[in-house]
Formats: structure tokens, sequence, C-alpha cells
């Protein structure tokens, strides 16, 4: 039984291959889209942010209750994690 381990040991320590992530043919217009959603991200996120400054300023006016800092963190938090998703799909996948 010992010799059957060690030989699909040796089995698939020889048999991996370094793989190179390959683009598959016609993906020009995938890549396309995905940088329009990185833009539709971007420019979401600074309006959140206007938007939750301008609300700061109205409830500081107005003598309301702050709710605006708690907009203005969720928006810096959903920058971040859209801004660096390739970064971590890196790290995720290791290629």
């Amino acid at each position: 039984m010992n010799w059957l381990l060690v030989a699909t040991e040796h089995a698939i320590v020889l048999g991996v291959e370094d793989f190179k992530p390959e683009a598959p043919p016609g993906t020009d217009r995938l890549l396309t889209l995905v940088r329009w959603l990185q833009w539709f991200v971007m420019l979401s996120g600074v309006s959140a942010i206007i938007f939750a400054g301008g609300r700061f300023a109205w409830e500081k006016w107005h003598g309301g209750m702050l709710e605006s800092p708690k907009m203005v963190v969720g928006a810096l938090v959903g920058g971040i994690v859209a801004t660096s998703a390739g970064t971590i799909m890196d790290q995720i996948i290791g290629t």
C-alpha cells in the first residue's frame, strides 16, 4: 500500500505544470465592459461621498441626527473594496 502512495505522489509532482492564465479569443469586448463598470463604480463612489458631505452639512445646519458619517464611511469602504478587487482576486487565485 505504501508503494501506491509513493507512486501517486511522484505522478502528481511530475504531472503538475506552471500554467499561466491566458485570455480566450474575443475577450476584448468583455474587458471593455469591465472597464466601463469600473468607471461607473468610481463615479458612483465619488457621487456618494459628495452626497453624504452635503447631507452632513444639512444635518449639522438643521440640528438633526448625524447619520451621514456612516454614509461616508460606507462609501469609502465600498470604494476600497471595489478598486482593490483585482488585487484581491490575484491574491486568492495566486497567479
